[in-house]
């Protein structure tokens, strides 16, 4: 008799799982029931699947059924999601591409979800959508927050007639090269200290043990993507008593970054965790949580915390640098993350609010929400709108993928709208031009019931990283 053969297709049309069972119980049989028919020894499979538990402690089957028994355990632990999810608002939906939709669909079915919502710059992502809000219960989500954690603005408001940037551009372009850094992985060859660098966190939180040297070095740094950092003019309408700033035309400084290496590394150690400890279908897996109290919340909750504090450090250092430059210290700054998760009250109780993407718009919170490198970012405050989870947009939002804009727009057409708004360009480049992205005024109305405009910021002169896109990583 020809010794035994088997198939995957034919132990899994007996009902064999995609898996590792299917290799072992080839292996099983063909060697230790070599001289048996293949019906036969189908019928043994069969049996050890219908019952594995009958097997476990057989010396040559047990090894079949003890991995399919492992098998069920983990199917078993696997979490569904809600038949129906928490209702949440959707902001600008006219304008809001279908996948960002169902990703806000998938998140608010989640078991941890308690309220949600959609703002009018929201487009694809990982996991939530970018503009998605999600509130959740004793629980966070490392895809919820993203990779680049704690990326903020930041704007100082100087002083200083803005005619000087018309008149001395040079000397402001000169600062601007000379107080910054932009591109994946560069680090400056003199640090800045910084008491942030000294955190607890980088001795009681593993995955950051190694990364304070790195953390030193890219401390001021604004990484690549669409960061930027640029001089403009502001120009305040009306005095408003939070806000504080007599109405007029001023100098600004305006910042966009996060936390570099740190935040990268924070994201993806804790994501891989997540989705370990927590199996949500192959769709939603990006989604994988954490509760508080476990030992992996609390070590996220505390990595994530520094990496926010690491990116508003980055950016004082480049305020700092430039405001000392130029001999004034700012008549205001007004910052804030987008890219985060905090603790709120919703409802009378107590949330972990996820804004991936979107600018906190709590009653009377101040915040910055740019346009693009032509037009104007709109300085507001929050209005404190439950419908929103007391969140707004954190931008205009991309309407076009970085390889649509590579492959549709021209170097011409940047030039051109360039200088139609008299903007100095230094790096940069077509994936991040303005066509790039959706109409922030269209944005702002959709979101007019959010927050309280109270100044105008109009970029004159924009650094970005000047790497080729495609050598592009986002950190």
């Amino acid at each position: 008799m020809a010794k035994l053969k088997l198939t995957g297709k034919q132990l899994r049309s007996i009902g064999y799982p995609e898996g590792p069972v299917i290799s072992i119980a080839m292996d099983v049989m063909e060697k230790s029931y070599k001289r048996n028919s293949i019906d036969h020894a189908l019928g043994i499979l069969k049996n050890i699947l219908e019952e594995p538990a009958t097997y476990i402690h057989d010396e040559v089957l047990g090894r079949i059924a003890n991995e399919l028994i492992a098998k069920q355990k983990k199917e078993e632990a696997n979490i569904a999601l809600r038949e129906e999810g928490v209702h949440y608002n959707i902001f600008g939906g006219e304008f809001i591409e279908e996948g960002a939709l169902a990703q806000m669909t998938q998140a608010a079915r989640l078991p941890i979800s308690v309220a949600g919502a959609l703002m009018p710059d929201a487009h694809h992502g990982y996991g939530l959508p970018i503009g998605g809000v999600l509130a959740t219960e004793n629980a966070i989500i490392p895809y919820g927050v993203g990779v680049d954690i704690g990326c903020r603005m930041c704007l100082s408001i100087f002083d200083i007639d803005p005619k000087e940037l018309e008149f001395r551009e040079s000397y402001f372009t000169r600062e601007l090269n000379e107080a910054t850094l932009f591109g994946a992985g560069r680090e400056f060859k003199k640090a800045t200290d910084h008491e942030v660098l000294y955190r607890k966190e980088f001795r009681e939180v593993d995955v950051l043990r190694g990364l304070r040297d790195k953390a030193a070095g890219q401390l001021g740094s604004s990484g690549s993507g669409n960061h930027f950092v640029e001089f403009g003019v502001v120009e305040i309408a009306n005095k408003d008593n939070e806000f504080n700033v007599e109405p007029g035309k001023y100098l600004g400084l305006l910042s966009h970054s996060g936390s570099r290496a740190i935040g990268a590394t924070v994201a993806n150690h804790f994501t891989k965790l997540a989705k370990e400890k927590r199996r949500l279908p192959n769709e939603a897996s990006n989604l994988a949580w954490f509760n508080l109290d476990e030992e992996e919340g609390i070590q996220y909750w505390m990595a994530m915390n520094l990496a926010g504090d690491y990116a508003s450090a980055c950016h004082h250092v480049i305020h700092d640098k430039i405001a000392n430059q130029l001999g004034y210290q700012p008549l205001k700054i007004v910052e804030n993350h987008h890219n985060f998760a905090w603790k709120e009250m919703y409802e009378g109780k107590e949330v972990i609010v996820h804004r991936k993407g979107a600018t906190p718009a709590g009653k009377g919170v101040l915040g910055i929400i740019p346009g693009s490198m032509t037009a104007p970012g709109f300085i507001v405050k929050g209005k404190g709108e439950n419908a929103s989870v007391n969140s707004a947009s954190h931008g205009a939002g991309r309407q076009m993928s970085r390889t649509a804009a590579l492959n549709k727009i021209t170097a011409q057409q940047l030039k051109d709208e360039l200088q139609k708004h008299g903007v100095k360009l230094i790096g940069g480049g077509l994936d991040e031009a303005p066509f790039a992205y959706k109409d922030i005024h269209t944005v702002m109305n959709a979101q007019k019931h959010l927050v309280d405009t109270v100044g105008l910021f109009y970029p004159k002169i924009v650094k970005m990283d000047d790497t080729p896109p495609r050598h592009r990583k986002k950190i």
